[in-house]
């Protein structure tokens, strides 16, 4: 998750297309890809209120300290595994995986979820991230080739239309990306289909407790911010469940103010 900025008077949310909102999306996280640290922002990495949507991100002390407070584990990560992070919670530990599982992670950015989740399912097993970004895919790869990791694979796509093989997938995790989907129900009908039956979605994600205002759903920055986009909890599970998804529940979930930062999960039924 990134943080939402003042409002300002660009064109609003309720303006675009579906296609003009991603183009947004994507030119957010071109700017979270080209973090580096405090490389770019002068001595002692000191941060302004542009510094979430430039590559003057937090420094990588600051991230570190965000990535660990979730649970992850970053010992031997280079810092660019973990500097363009914006998730807003940790799906691998809701996601209990096994030797040899096939993961997919929808919106994978740097790759940080993906090399968490190849270290669980070992060599007999593979992860795929998709992402619609360039430069998080050239991040990604580039952390692959750092690590020397040989499971992983990172494909260009959008979550709404997903490059993957029906019934391919063990497990998919996510982590505070769906609600950057301007079709929310299309996500899921995806990621119901490429499951294999009996496969398992846990996604870490922003739901609300309430419709937010109005003029803050239609700032740009907000949407591409993790909350404009967001949508109320029943109505996020009710998506999943006319996907077909069973067991559909919030596992847990941190509240904030307007919303919560959930941990979800949902099951695909056995033939």
């Amino acid at each position: 998750m990134i943080a939402v900025k003042e409002l300002s008077d660009t064109k609003r949310i309720s303006d675009m297309t579906s296609d003009e909102i991603k183009d947004e999306v994507r030119k957010a996280y071109t700017k979270v890809a080209q973090r580096t640290g405090s490389e770019c922002c002068g001595q002692g990495g000191a941060s302004t209120k542009e510094s979430t949507s430039s590559c003057c991100g937090p420094s990588s002390s600051d991230m570190n300290r965000v990535v660990l407070s979730f649970g992850y584990s970053i010992d031997g990560l280079p810092a660019s595994a973990t500097e363009s992070y914006a998730g807003c919670g940790n799906p691998i530990a809701l996601a209990s995986l096994q030797e040899g599982e096939v993961v997919l992670d929808l919106g994978s950015g740097a790759g940080l979820d993906v090399f968490e989740a190849a270290k669980r399912v070992g060599e007999s097993g593979r992860v795929i991230g998709v992402d619609m970004t360039p430069e998080m895919l050239e991040k990604a790869e580039k952390n692959a080739v750092k690590l020397g990791v040989m499971n992983v694979e990172f494909r260009k796509g959008d979550i709404e239309n997903l490059p993957i093989e029906d019934d391919s997938i063990d497990i998919i995790i996510s982590n505070c990306v769906i609600n950057l989907a301007p079709d929310k129900g299309k996500v899921f009908r995806e990621a119901f289909r490429v499951l294999r039956p009996g496969g398992r979605v846990m996604i870490s994600d922003i739901v609300l407790h309430g419709p937010l205002p109005e003029d803050v759903r239609d700032e740009v920055t907000t949407y591409t911010g993790c909350l404009g986009g967001a949508i109320p909890e029943e109505e996020y599970l009710q998506l999943m469940r006319d996907a077909g998804f069973e067991r559909v529940k919030v596992a847990e979930k941190v509240e904030f103010g307007l919303g919560s930062s959930a941990r979800i999960s949902g099951y695909k039924p056995e033939e």
